[in-house]
């Protein structure tokens, strides 16, 4: 689909833009797409996300009686759009230095018609409502397009919740503050130092107002890149938190190889997260703490396995919370807030991890963990070979009832030890020749004489002349199964060759009923095997954790 260029006069509009005009969901949007001919037809973007004119939108709405009156703040969104285009946070910026700001802007910076908007609107509101749901318009588009600019208001809530109470004397520190969303939400609105670094200029700028018309004191934003290019050098904050870039491999490792943030260890190209998360240690007072949004998969990774294993042998990690699936802006997938606490003293570091595993609650749900969601881990049990971090694995074996298990295991395996000598058939020897040494006929030929079918691999029985114990028993016997074995040494079952003894039905049921035994001997065999596994397991477990003691 061709890309046509907007203009402030002919500003086009995207499906959720539509939505809110109409005041409908996105859905309905799209089922008018379907259900009505005349729906006007796309005018630029792409497949996956096309535009529409506003104009041709509007007119349809009315006709339909679905519209209504395009507010002005829709207006200002959509004259910004024609004129900024996908650098909408230039534009956003921009109308909120109008309003924070006395003097005229020049029409390089800000069309005459969003200036005229911003400030009716101001008017009628304030600066500060206007900005703010400029900046609620921008997350909300970002998040439905699947980005990870922005902080979801869920990631949000979230982190609010666990960083807990914020003492107004304090420093608040962000170094990826984006738009502030997150920086701007932690702690009391007046009392804390707030420091933040955005390498979007425009998003910096964003930041500063945003803060400043909230009435937000002691707020500094600076733009540049955090980890190439520090702006707070000497920075020790009480609190750091941080929604970071994902997946990021042009981080700058190789220009940062011997830089003194790595404490715990220089970080490889695929962990820039690791990265992150050291500087926001890097920028703690003793006692400090950082609260940081983290993948899930970070928790696993073998390349960030000794990274892992430092912050937990220093006793520096002190909570993982996993978060409900749908909690960040752009996917479902669960997403991880790592605690870190710099210790006050040398002898004041973390003896245990607190694992809570929330991924099976609604997202929008209370964030108080239930008991059963929390696991106090001793930092021994976490430096094994993976020092895996997952939350559920570890809140799953700390609420295991060993002694439950353990019954249950042991008093089965008894039963199947104890059944298993039964079901051997008594066997005597057998005197003349072997079965198949007297007369015999192929599998073929019962198979074309309609004996047979095949059910799955092996062949049953279709005629009471044939028993189906007596041919599988047969077929599994030395000589066929060299017939089924390749020359690599591979078994794959093909009866087409194999042969099976004559016998009357009396006779071929006795040897079946022989078979079928020795069939249920092999599988409650297996099955003992791996109860046998299981009770060990649980044992030497249960023992070593404390949960189980030997019988006095």
């Amino acid at each position: 689909m061709a890309n046509t260029p907007a203009t402030p006069d002919d500003p086009m509009v995207t499906g959720s833009e539509i939505a809110r005009l109409a005041g409908v969901t996105r859905a309905a949007v799209s089922n008018w797409r379907r259900r009505y001919d005349d729906f006007p037809v796309p005018a630029g973007g792409s497949v996956n996300s096309p535009l529409f004119a506003l104009a041709d939108v509007q007119t349809w709405l009315s006709k339909q009686r679905k519209g209504q009156d395009v507010s002005e703040e829709v207006q200002l969104w959509q004259a910004l759009r024609a004129a900024f285009g996908d650098d909408m946070l230039r534009g956003l910026a921009a109308v909120a230095e109008v309003l924070a700001a006395a003097e005229e802007p020049g029409p390089e910076k800000l069309p005459a018609e969003c200036v005229r908007l911003a400030r009716r609107l101001a008017e009628v509101g304030s600066a500060r409502e206007v900005v703010e749901a400029l900046a609620e318009r921008f997350t909300d588009s970002v998040r439905r397009a699947g980005s990870d600019q922005v902080t979801s208001p869920r990631l949000v809530r979230a982190l609010r919740h666990f960083a807990g109470d914020v003492a107004p004397d304090s420093t608040v520190f962000d170094p990826a503050c984006g738009i502030g969303t997150l920086l701007l939400a932690v702690g009391p609105q007046r009392g804390p130092l707030r420091r933040g670094q955005e390498s979007d200029p425009s998003s910096a700028r964003l930041t500063q107002i945003r803060a400043e018309l909230a009435g937000h004191s002691g707020v500094d934003i600076a733009a540049g890149d955090s980890l190439r290019d520090d702006k707070w050098p000497n920075l020790k904050a009480d609190l750091v938190v941080c929604d970071p870039p994902v997946g990021d491999a042009e981080w700058g490792r190789e220009e940062l190889l011997l830089d003194s943030r790595w404490e715990l260890g220089t970080p490889s190209r695929a962990e820039g997260e690791l990265a992150w998360l050291q500087h926001a240690y890097a920028h703690t007072v003793p006692g400090g703490r950082v609260v940081m949004v983290m993948p899930a998969s970070v928790a696993y990774r073998k390349a960030g396995r000794r990274i892992r294993a430092e912050l937990v042998r220093r006793g520096v990690l002190t909570q993982v919370t996993a978060l409900p699936a749908g909690s960040a802006a752009s996917h479902a997938l669960p997403v991880h807030l790592w605690h870190l606490r710099r210790p006050p003293t040398v002898g004041d570091a973390a003896t245990s991890v607190r694992m809570i595993d929330l991924t099976a609650n609604d997202p929008d749900a209370d964030l108080e963990p239930a008991l059963e969601q929390i696991a106090d881990v001793p930092l021994i049990d976490l430096l094994d070979d993976t020092v895996d971090l997952t939350p559920g694995r570890h809140v799953e074996e700390s609420h295991r009832d060993y002694a439950t298990e353990y019954r249950t295991v042991r008093a089965e395996l008894a039963e199947q030890v104890a059944k298993l000598a039964e079901l051997l058939p008594e066997l005597v020897s057998s005197e003349g020749p072997g079965v198949l040494d007297g007369s015999s006929v192929s599998v073929a030929d019962l198979a074309r004489a309609g004996l047979l079918e095949y059910a799955d691999v092996e062949p049953v029985s279709t005629s009471e002349q044939l028993d189906t114990d007596f041919l599988q028993g047969f077929l599994r016997n030395a000589s066929n199964t060299r017939r089924s074995t390749s020359a690599s040494g591979t078994f794959r079952l093909d009866s087409r060759g194999a042969r099976i003894p004559q016998m009357d039905i009396t006779e071929q049921r006795r040897y079946g009923a022989a078979f079928r035994r020795l069939q249920e001997f092999e599988e409650r065999s297996r099955r003992i095997a791996e109860l046998s596994r299981q009770a060990a397991e649980l044992a030497r477990d249960g023992i070593s954790s404390g949960t189980l003691q030997p019988r006095k």
